[in-house]
């Protein structure tokens, strides 16, 4: 987690929201990504998406079985699609996300009857590194908005 964590930092200093991920098959980092939409122009641009999309390339593979996928927030409804589509073996979140996430909030992705693949699911792994970074973020992203909202 301290990886997705370290790429999370990352993501803030490019103006992206924190938000990191690491996808480990047998111990073995395949792939790091860290938040990028304005960046790329690309809202698909999670890091959970880059990384999936990186470790499948490396791999030479679609199906990531066998593999984990180490990120700092709860993943989104898109996300956890991608997550399935992808078999990710094991899902490590850091944040809880009650109002994007779909994994332990929202759509609960994973619960659902036509969900046709289910990681096993461990969160609140780096929960309070994670939250600390996504609250200096969106804070500092307020102060910012109320001082050109005040000239």
């Amino acid at each position: 987690m301290s990886r997705a964590l370290a790429q999370a930092a990352e993501a803030a200093l490019g103006g992206a929201v924190p938000v990191g991920a690491v996808v480990v098959r047998d111990g073995e980092i395949v792939a790091v990504a860290a938040n990028a939409p304005p960046g790329g122009c690309d809202p698909t641009a999670h890091a959970e998406m880059l990384a999936i999309r990186a470790a499948a390339k490396a791999l030479g593979t679609d199906r990531l079985d066998g593999c984990d996928l180490w990120v700092t927030l709860e993943p989104c409804a898109m996300c956890a699609g991608a997550i399935a589509h992808a078999r990710i073996a094991r899902l490590y979140y850091a944040a809880e996300d009650p109002k994007g996430g779909a994994v332990e909030h929202g759509p609960r992705f994973f619960a659902q009857p036509t969900c046709h693949h289910r990681p096993e699911i461990y969160g609140g792994i780096g929960a309070v590194e994670s939250a600390g970074l996504l609250r200096r973020f969106f804070a500092a992203r307020r102060a910012g908005f109320d001082q050109t909202r005040s000239s």
